[in-house]
């Protein structure tokens, strides 16, 4: 899908913005547009330990939250000079794993002033490739990267800056503190066993990985790059990391005996908070993965959620691809879903304004078009109910987690009666939204239910007075009396739904 008309592509000093919402810490990247690159200008990192702040019930208690939401609101009033169709912000594993995570997004979006996109494992895993390949020219062998986070650790393999294969674990060092070693100590017994667990958690993938094989290794988090910093300023490698230094570093940390006794001078206060979590991680995965040596890269996640929106700004929409490749595994009629899609975003364009949607709910409405028959690949009955599933459970690369549920919940309310819970799972702000942009799809699904190819005149849909307003040609209409049956049935179920419909023939 090219980019919306309310999107205008990228202009030279345009500044674009991403923000990393990670377990345990905040970071926010700014570039400027030039000459069809990007050059980052300025960077913030807050240490607000978000993981840290989630109960055994995976509640948020209050400080935690403050934190974050200070943060967030410091962000905000550096973004106030971003366009924010140029600003993504991606939210992962701590968020990912919270009970209620609406609750807390309602507010950390007010703080931030822009939406967030909550991202999958997966999804994480190609941003972090993403941002290590612009860091390191690409090469002609396959590199391997490691991102080890507070809450989870992300493995990629992939060639240039193509991804061959991705994983995505819950073994963050913040996540490892809590699970193998509570209260902040640990023995060489404690460590051993943790390993184990650890090596077996990445049994699933391990002997793939090895099969394939990889010329680079890179690792792409903070603590990754603070134990080369401490390799390094011991004097035990150049700062390369290789099975040797993390045994050495390994020996250390264990006669160090507790989190509050490490002293290594290179690494901050915050840092001793995951740096055993993150060594336990990283030694199990040289292990077993047999990695031979690795260096670090300075570009992670939020880079690559900077060069995704460029990507995105040229047609180079990574979500284009697995679009079309949900389309042909699901057999959906192309034709239709662009005459669909075509007609969608015609009505959306007349009722933008008086609905304040934007280039957002424009692209949610688009993708929802192109796939609104991806669940008759399951049955004809209750299609819409299938189409909702497959896709909020799909791993669809490009897509937020965020971006596929609201996708589903357009999907899920195409036809029938609105779903309300469906609704009420997005926060309200984006309830609205999405109500809205599923009246505009099913009209239209309504107006093409014939899957004919015969060209529909251009109808008038206004909001006047609250009430959704349709005008059609009278002959037309006349033409078309299951059209005229369909849309009185229509009027019936958006009452229902205390929605006014009315029909205006002319």
């Amino acid at each position: 899908m090219k980019n919306s008309r309310y999107n205008p592509a990228l202009k030279d000093g345009d500044l674009v913005a991403a923000v990393d919402l990670g377990s345990n810490s905040f970071h926010m990247v700014v570039a400027r547009h030039v000459l069809g690159q990007l050059r980052i200008i300025d960077r913030i990192k807050e240490h607000v330990m978000l993981a840290d702040g989630l109960d055994a019930d995976k509640n948020l208690n209050p400080k935690a939250a403050k934190r974050a939401l200070d943060c967030l609101a410091l962000f905000g009033q550096r973004l106030a000079y971003v366009k924010p169709v140029n600003v993504r912000v991606v939210a992962t594993n701590t968020i990912r794993t919270m009970v209620n995570p609406d609750a807390f997004l309602a507010k950390a979006e007010a703080a931030i002033g822009h939406r967030i996109e909550v991202i999958a494992g997966r999804e994480e895993a190609r941003l972090i490739y993403l941002g290590v390949a612009h860091d390191k020219p690409p090469g002609k062998g396959k590199r391997l990267v490691i991102d080890i986070g507070g809450g989870s650790t992300e493995f990629v393999l992939g060639r240039g800056f193509d991804i061959i294969e991705r994983e995505s674990l819950q073994i963050g060092c913040i996540a490892n503190l809590h699970r193998f070693f509570p209260g902040g100590k640990w023995t060489a017994r404690q460590w051993q066993k943790a390993k184990n667990q650890i090596a077996v958690d990445m049994q699933p993938f391990v002997r793939n990985y090895r099969n394939q094989g990889w010329k680079e290794a890179y690792g792409a988090s903070g603590t990754i790059k603070a134990l080369s910093d401490i390799a390094k300023s011991r004097a035990m490698s150049d700062g390369t990391l290789t099975l040797k230094t993390l045994q050495l570093l390994r020996q250390e940390l264990i006669e160090f005996g507790t989190m509050q006794n490490i002293r290594w001078p290179q690494i901050s206060v915050s840092r001793r908070h995951s740096i055993a979590g993150g060594l336990l991680t990283l030694e199990t995965a040289f292990e077993e993965l047999g990695i031979e040596s690795m260096q670090t890269s300075d570009y992670a996640l939020r880079e690559g959620a900077l060069f995704d929106i460029l990507g995105r700004n040229k047609d180079h929409d990574p979500r284009l691809g697995s679009v079309k490749a949900l389309q042909e595994r699901y057999s959906i009629d192309m034709e239709q879903a662009e005459r669909v899609e075509h007609y969608a975003l015609t009505l959306f364009d007349q009722v933008r304004k008086f609905w304040d949607l934007d280039a957002i709910d424009r692209e949610t409405l688009s993708w929802a078009c192109k796939l609104h028959e991806i669940g008759l690949a399951v049955a004809h009955s209750q299609h819409h109910h299938h189409g909702s599933y497959l896709i909020e459970h799909s791993d669809i690369s490009g897509f937020s987690k965020t971006e596929q549920h609201q996708i589903a919940v357009l999907i899920r309310n195409q036809r029938r009666s609105i779903h309300f819970k469906s609704l009420l799972t997005l926060n309200e702000s984006r309830a609205i939204r999405a109500l809205r942009c599923i009246l505009l799809l099913r009209l239209t699904i309504l107006l093409y239910r014939s899957h004919s190819a015969e060209k529909i005149p251009k109808l008038k849909l206004s909001v006047v007075h609250s009430k959704l307003q349709f005008e059609i040609p009278r002959k037309w209409l006349a033409k078309h009396p299951l059209t005229r049956s369909d849309l009185d049935n229509e009027i019936a179920y958006l009452k229902a739904a205390d929605i006014a419909l009315a029909v205006i023939e002319k």
